[in-house]
Order: structure tokens, then sequence, then C-alpha cells
């Protein structure tokens, strides 16, 4: 069993082990020590980083696991270690401590959302630019739930509060019925209680700050309704806070300063972008269609027709999509009419409705036997692409078998 000295001192940042086990894969390893410093994913928490050194190697670890007997995986750089070996463990500080900074926030926001609004925290996740929540809550929660929140949360954080780390083997029926929760009974001794005087107390297995003021202060960036009665609630703390809204800030004047209006607020202008885009859509719309009107006509002056059966062919610069909607307006508009259009990797084949004897699926099957490539579709309209001739190429052979189903 590894021995967990970061439950004895969080604050502890540098310690010597001894290696127990080894797995090594090229410059990859895995290993086992018999004490870390080094917190293991957990709880919502995630892994701490640091330095493992020995005599003649480094590992860099990026991630641990287990529960009783910790791993630490990392990147080895030197000479591969053998079990017995002691080393040098170095935590990197400042990941581990914005770490602390954003549990302990949480303890104190998910505390305060079960005192105002009797909702619980349903699950938790520390990421590496903020943090989320999640809770039930009965109703629509709005911003002035949050800042409400926002505001108890941090005259809480103001108040430099001792942040109390317990063992029990049992609980007490006075302490249990202090408890944010009940106790999960996948809980096993030794309990490790983390108590905020009049604040919070909970069963929790990750690392913490010693008092509510090294949290710095706790921000809600974003909220959104996760399912029926469960709302994510995304927030940040200490200075992750401040990196997190200066680049929100950045990005926000950034953005109005592109605005051809650059008045606060942003919104505003977005919305008055929204709506000449808009304008400019349908403009856009008309002119296509005035476009298509002249193109359909011109491509079916110089179709041929067999058997009242006008075929109409072009090869392409459009895109696909643009393509396909084009090609759905001709026959749509022409009745006895087929269109084979080709692009740069792509074919387009439909008829019109009215048009008998014929299946775009089946006529593409059969081009593709001679072009290669692949595709399917309906009755009506097929789509392939692939094909290991040039598009004009591709329009010819299709071409040809239309005729010849036409022909017999």
């Amino acid at each position: 069993m590894t021995v967990k000295l970061f439950y004895g001192d969080a604050y502890l940042k540098k310690a010597k082990a001894k290696i127990e086990g080894l797995e090594i894969r090229g410059n990859k390893v895995k290993v086992k020590l018999d004490r870390t410093i080094f917190y293991p994913e957990g709880g919502g928490q995630p892994s701490d980083r640091g330095i493992i050194r020995g005599e003649g190697f480094e590992i860099k670890v990026d991630r641990m696991f287990g529960k009783d007997e910790i791993w630490h995986e990392g990147t080895l750089k030197g000479r591969e270690p053998k079990a017995g070996e002691e080393v040098e463990l170095e935590l990197d500080w400042e990941w581990r401590y914005e770490n602390m900074k954003q549990h302990t926030g949480q303890h104190v926001l998910s505390a305060v959302l079960k005192d105002l609004y009797d909702s619980n925290t349903t699950g938790f996740q520390i990421f590496e630019n903020y943090n989320k929540i999640e809770i039930d809550f009965n109703g629509r929660l709005g911003w002035e739930h949050i800042l409400k929140a926002e505001i108890r949360a941090n005259e809480i954080i103001r108040r430099d509060l001792p942040v109390e780390i317990e063992f029990y083997n049992e609980l007490p029926e006075n302490l249990r019925n202090q408890l944010r929760k009940d106790l999960s009974d996948k809980i096993k001794p030794p309990i490790r209680i983390v108590r905020i005087p009049g604040v919070d107390v909970i069963p929790c297995g990750g690392t913490h700050v010693k008092s509510t003021g090294e949290v710095g202060f706790i921000k809600v960036v974003n909220f959104y309704k996760k399912s029926k009665n469960i709302w994510r609630i995304e927030f940040v703390c200490g200075n992750r806070a401040l990196r997190y809204l200066d680049e929100l800030l950045e990005d926000y004047w950034e953005s109005l300063d592109e605005m051809p209006n650059k008045n606060r607020p942003l919104v505003e202008r977005v919305r008055e972008l929204k709506s000449e885009i808009a304008k400019l859509e349908e403009e856009k719309k008309a002119l296509r269609l005035e476009l298509w009107e002249w193109k359909v006509k011109a491509l079916l002056e110089e179709s041929e027709e067999v058997k009242g059966i006008k075929i109409v062919g072009t090869v392409e610069e459009l895109d696909m999509k643009d393509a396909q909607a084009f090609v759905v307006y001709l026959v749509d508009k022409n009745s006895n009419t087929i269109a084979v259009v080709v692009g740069k990797n792509y074919v387009i084949f439909a008829k019109n409705r009215e048009v008998k004897g014929i299946s775009m699926k089946e006529l593409l099957k059969e081009v593709l036997k001679e072009t290669g490539g692949g595709g399917g579709g309906s009755e009506v309209l097929a789509k392939g692409g692939g094909f290991k001739v040039e598009p004009g190429k591709v329009l010819e052979i299709a071409k040809e078998k239309l005729k010849q189903i036409f022909q017999v």
C-alpha cells in the first residue's frame, strides 16, 4: 500500500521515496512507489504533475491512478530505473495549489447553493481552465440566483475560515446529521471529513487549502440546464479566475473593436450584424434564384432529347452542397428532365418525378462500373464520388448510359 503523504501535509512539495514496481515501454513508464506526494485523479480532482528524479534518470509525471497502490505515469529521460532505487519527488506546485483552491472553492459554492436553494451537488470536476458542478434545481436558474450565491460564497472566502480535516473509522450520529449530503455506502473507513466551520461538512478525498482566504475569490462564468432538473454551473477560483476573466475580456474588447459600431454593449452590435446578415441572405437567395433561372434556360437549350426526355449535363465548379440544391431546383421546375452534374470529386444524378422507367440509383451503379468510386441514392436522386477518371469522362459515360437505356 502506498503511503499518501499528501493527506498528512497537502503543502509538501518535495519528498523521497522508493520504487516498488515498474512498467516500461520505450520512454513511457509507470512507477509504483512506497510513498508519494502526488495526488491521483479521483473525486473530480485531476492528477498532480511533477518530476521523479533518480541517479541517471528523470520521469516527467503527468498522471497518477489507483487507491491503495498509486501508480505514476510519465515520460522517461535517461537510463531505465530499477525496483528498490530511491528517488526524489518534486511536485508541480502551481498546478496542485490551484487545484486545491478550486476544490475548496467548490465546497464553499456547493454549500451556499444548498443553503440558499436546497440544491444538492450531484457532480463535480476540475478542468485545466475552469470547473463545473451539477446541481438539482427545480425551476429556471437565472443570473439573479447566481449573483446571490456568488456574493454569499465570496463573503465566506473573505472571512478566511479554517479548512479542517478529520478522520473517522465510524461517524458519530451528531456528525452524520451535519453532513451536506448523506454518506454514501461506497465510502469505507477511514472516513475523511472536510469541515469549514459554520459552512460545510462533507466526506472528501481531495486536497484543500488551509483556509478559505487562500481560494482568492469565486466567479461563475457560465450555467445551463443539462436535463429536467439538473443544471451545470461552470466557475473559476484563484489565479485561474483572473486568467479566465482576462481571456474573456480580451476576446470581448477585440470582438467589439471589429464591429462597425464599437459602442457597448456587444450583444446589441451582434444583433445589428445578425439583422444585416439576414437581409443580405435574402438578397443572396433572390440573386441565386435569378442566376439559376438563366443557367437552367441555357442548359436546357444545350440539352439532348431522347424519346421526349431532356438530358441536361454539365461539369460544375460549385461545391457538392450548392450543386445539389441547383440540380433539385432544375428537375423540380422542368418536367421530363434528367440532370447529370459532375464536379471535381462528385457526381449528382436527378430526375423529375414524372420521368418513368429509370432509377438514378441504378444509373449510378452502371456508371461506377466504368469509372470506379462509390455512392448511392434513391429512385429520383443519387450521388457518388472517388472516380478514377476525369469529370468530363464521367459526364460522357453517364450521358451514354442514359441514351442506351432510353433506346432499349
